[in-house]
């Protein structure tokens, strides 16, 4: 199967489908052809929203060589691109953000490097590959009140999801307090982890990055918290579900999780920042939400019965004559 180089789009590529169907031409790729990659995919508990993305490179590849890509005479690579269907993302995890009392508990549960990172997180909603990504070389100090020098964080367009533009990281308090704590340890990499041995200070000691949140101490700690249901991205949907409920307008969350929105300028002004900066310090700490929270929990539990149920066999009761 042909790409032309274009192959890969935000951290996804044609890869896996060439492993089971490379041996096609671009003519012969339709929806029928590719059933054989759909069905590896989902054996390996891929979900579909993962397969999705790589049915959509092979549509823009055939898309182009029908339309851009060319031989010598002139003629495209394709007379006309095959329809691809993407399939229906049914299995989706519904949203599950936590309450303060479940963050308290996991928080506990969590080795120091990793409390660090998920309590960052949770105050600035971040994708997992940015927290772990943050490096010192991407952040200014900005004065967005009076004697309140703020941490913000400049991510390259290489490390925001669909590459469009450089996006920004407005750290609140806590935020804040996490940073300096992280710096000095090393050059480069915000977040780092460190191997206690006996006898040896942390200050000695090797500091490494840190390529992932969900690993294992992430969910042992998730087991002993008692909330293993708990996805990394659902830190993010925590920080959207706090923002919604202390009143933030849609616009500024929009920005603060990086949302499409055309609304505000790529290019931030001292106002703006500063309306970010106030829209995290409300969920710095807890606040009134947490019956509404707990409600969520319970919907998103009938959600998760609703979508795993077991069809039972019905029996017909006969009605007395």
């Amino acid at each position: 199967m042909a790409s032309r180089g274009t192959t890969s789009g935000g951290g996804f590529d044609v890869k896996p489908a060439i492993a089971v169907i490379g041996s096609l031409t671009l003519d012969e790729i339709n929806n029928e052809t590719i059933k054989p990659f759909i069905a590896v995919r989902l054996k390996q508990r891929k979900k579909k929203k993962t397969i999705n993305y790589t049915l959509g490179l092979i549509r823009t590849i055939c898309n182009l060589a029908a339309d851009e890509w060319r031989f010598e005479n002139g003629l495209t690579w394709l007379k006309k691109a095959p329809k691809i269907t993407l399939l229906d993302e049914d299995d989706k995890s519904p949203p599950r953000p936590i309450t303060w009392n479940e963050q308290d508990k996991l928080l506990q549960q969590l080795p120091e490097h990793l409390r660090n990172m998920v309590l960052f997180d949770l105050n600035t909603g971040l994708r997992e590959d940015v927290v772990y990504s943050l490096r010192w070389d991407w952040e200014l100090k900005i004065n967005l009140h009076p004697d309140l020098p703020v941490s913000v964080f400049i991510v390259p367009r290489v490390n925001v999801k669909r590459r469009k533009s450089e996006c920004i990281v407005v750290c609140n308090s806590v935020a804040q307090s996490i940073v300096e704590s992280q710096r000095g340890l090393h050059k480069e990499s915000v977040f780092i982890y460190w191997r206690p041995r006996q006898g040896e200070d942390k200050a000695d000691l090797d500091h490494r990055p840190v390529n992932f949140i969900n690993n294992t101490a992430w969910q042992k700690g998730l087991k002993r918290a008692g909330i293993d249901d708990l996805h990394v991205h659902d830190l993010r949907h925590t920080v959207g579900m706090r923002l919604r409920l202390t009143g933030v307008g849609e616009r500024t969350q929009d920005v603060v999780l990086w949302h499409s929105n055309n609304s505000m300028n790529s290019h931030y002004a001292i106002a703006q920042l500063r309306e970010i900066y106030d829209a995290l310090e409300g969920i710095a700490r807890p606040g009134h939400e947490e019956e509404t929270l707990n409600l969520h929990a319970m919907i998103r539990q009938a959600q998760i019965r609703y979508v795993n149920r077991v069809p039972q066999k019905s029996h017909s009761n006969k009605k007395a004559a």
